[in-house]
């Protein structure tokens, strides 16, 4: 369920801000990272294109975001170090982002397609890493609610001393696990690809359901046992007491355990961009998360100094736009569009 793919595009759509400057701002220079579209030579095998067309049939398209999210990152490789997002993307989602990026540089966009995907992305990445050498020894369990087409568990290394869940529905989780079999091969390219985590389960059950957390624990899950939870882009697709029960849920365990929450949140003008797609929002998580049970929570929007990642430099990026703006402001004085936030939160709690 790692569904931000869709806001992502919706709000670009909504809110593109054409101006008389190059992507240097919000990318690489011309003629580098986007110059040309190279598929991986896995792609076009038999193995693969079965898996990849098997998503294209049976998966509903809050699942196939999934691959979207994926092919963001591929696209984003310049900053975004993800070496099997391309095989997890497949072909079609690829070709389509690639697409979109070179329509936004043909049109000088101050903002192009996949940036919000790729500054969240380092953000989570960054305080992943900082969430786990906070504990002694770096020693804890990560769990990756809606993982989705999530790499992390063989590309960061900060995970060494950690055990990984990825908590799914059970077709994405097994196509997902027989996209990276294959890709590990012998004979393939990424045969040298190898896990970073020091473990890693995969869970299948549906986060919407209550007993999600029965089957994390009986997959090895300890409550006793520091943990980071990543919630990344799976809040906002939830109703509002599916997304309660789960921060509840996850509050719950600040009780036994030093517990870390990282997760992002839509605003409720968000939300107005597809009311059938988007649930769940609050304009003041930092208020909320610790009537819940968190005493530490920080709050960064897309641009502020630990969520830019020298991707958000013009002034007029819709983003810093927004962000010197208060929160309490529903629309821009400027055009009378609404203030569509996306809020990056850490919240952390333990029994001490």
């Amino acid at each position: 369920m790692h569904y931000l793919f869709h806001f992502l595009l919706l709000i670009l759509r909504n809110f593109l801000q054409l101006g008389d400057m190059s992507d240097k701002e919000n990318g690489p220079p011309e003629g580098s990272a986007w110059a040309e579209l190279k598929l991986p030579d896995l792609l076009f095998t038999d193995t693969i294109r079965e898996l990849h067309a098997a998503i294209g049939k049976e998966w509903d398209s809050l699942q196939q975001s999934a691959c979207q999210t994926a092919a963001g990152r591929a696209m984003w490789k310049h900053v975004v170090h993800d070496p099997v997002a391309g095989l997890l993307a497949g072909e079609t989602h690829l070709k389509s982002f690639y697409d979109k990026i070179n329509k936004d540089r043909l049109n000088n966009a101050r903002e192009i397609s996949g940036v919000i995907l790729a500054v969240r992305t380092l953000w989570f990445d960054s305080k992943l890493e900082a969430a786990l050498s906070s504990f002694n020894g770096g020693e804890a369990q990560v769990v990756l609610l809606g993982a989705g087409m999530d790499a992390r568990a063989y590309r960061l290394s900060c995970l060494k001393e950690s055990d990984v869940f990825e908590v799914d529905f059970p077709e994405v989780l097994q196509i997902k696990t027989s996209l990276l079999q294959a890709a590990m091969e012998p004979t393939n390219e990424y045969q040298h690809l190898r896990m970073t985590a020091k473990s890693l389960t995969r869970v299948a059950a549906d986060i919407r359901e209550h007993d999600w957390v029965e089957k994390l624990q009986k997959s090895g899950f300890l409550r006793e046992k520091n943990t980071v939870w990543v919630l990344e882009g799976i809040l906002y697709y939830l109703s509002h007491s599916q997304a309660m029960q789960v921060l509840k849920m996850i509050a719950d365990n600040c009780c036994v355990t030093h517990t870390v929450l990282l997760a992002d949140f839509m605003n409720k003008s968000s939300t107005m961009l597809s009311t059938s797609t988007f649930h769940f929002y609050s304009d003041w998580p930092d208020h909320l998360l610790p009537t819940l049970g968190f005493s530490d929570v920080k709050l960064s929007q897309i641009g502020d100094p630990d969520a830019n990642f020298g991707l958000m430099h013009d002034p007029l990026n819709m983003f810093n736009k927004l962000r010197s703006l208060p929160r309490s402001v529903q629309t821009h004085p400027d055009d009378g569009t609404p203030c569509r936030r996306l809020y990056l939160v850490q919240a952390s709690g333990s029994p001490r």
